[in-house]
């Protein structure tokens, strides 16, 4: 425990400093903020209930776009590990598409949807999708061939392989593959707000940028990365316990 706690000190010293600092300079700007004024206005804006909201309407598009485009990510990958005559003939499309960035496609999805939640999560799903799909395209094909002949020994067919060999021995590295796909929803979802959406922590940052008000802007900057912390963690802790039998025998 005293060994993690050692990781606070550098920011932690970081934010004094720079609290002193500002002080002893007496320095007012408008694009810096003391770390007590974001830290005021982070408690003020968490009272006011407005980052909360701002909050549920990030992760709520957040996660439907994992929802969309890793949950069809997530069946290409495994289709495509499953039937290699399937892998080769998407293999061209996958490499036109997946370069395309997500961002790019926010001009097109306001023309077909408009502002709100369903622009925003097109675009994150479009982004979610790609490496949901090579991620578990490649847990698939990363399964051991020793696993395979042990299935044949036991006159396991096609079906319980899959069911039985395949998906549970993938299933670790597409966890790993939803982990990842979370922290790039989040970001994307962020990216859409700041860029399009007039909603959510990202419309909020552009708000407090544009209405002069640095310390809500670092406030906002400072509780999405704690969203992004936390989230991670969770993930993480739930892949040890899921997938700690898995570990050990590797």
């Amino acid at each position: 425990m005293n060994m993690r706690w050692r990781g606070w000190v550098v920011p932690l010293g970081f934010l004094l400093a720079a609290e002193i600092a500002m002080r002893i300079g007496d320095v007012h700007s408008d694009s810096l903020a003391r770390p007590s004024d974001i830290f005021r206005a982070l408690w003020d804006s968490v009272v006011s209930g407005d980052i909360l909201r701002a909050t549920l309407q990030t992760m709520g598009a957040a996660f439907g776009g994992v929802m969309v485009g890793g949950g069809l990510g997530l069946v290409v990958g495994l289709g495509f590990g499953l039937a290699p005559v399937a892998s080769q003939l998407g293999a061209f499309s996958v490499e036109v598409f997946r370069p395309i960035p997500s961002v790019a496609l926010i001009p097109l999805a306001m023309l077909v949807y408009g502002f709100g939640y369903r622009m925003e999560i097109s675009v994150v799903a479009f982004a979610c999708f790609w490496p949901m799909l090579i991620l578990c395209h490649a847990a698939v094909t990363g399964v051991e061939t020793r696993l395979f002949d042990v299935a044949r020994l036991l006159g396991l067919g096609r079906l319980q392989q899959v069911c039985k060999i395949i998906l549970p021995a993938a299933l670790p590295r597409v966890f790993v593959a939803f982990r990842l796909t979370v922290g790039i929803a989040l970001v994307v979802a962020v990216t859409v707000e700041i860029a399009a959406n007039p909603r959510g922590l990202g419309y909020g940052m552009i708000l407090a940028q544009q209405n002069l008000r640095p310390e809500l802007m670092f406030a906002l900057l400072l509780w999405l990365g704690a969203i992004g912390w936390g989230s991670n963690a969770a993930l993480l802790a739930a892949q040890r316990r899921l997938f700690a039998a898995s570990a050990r025998a590797t």
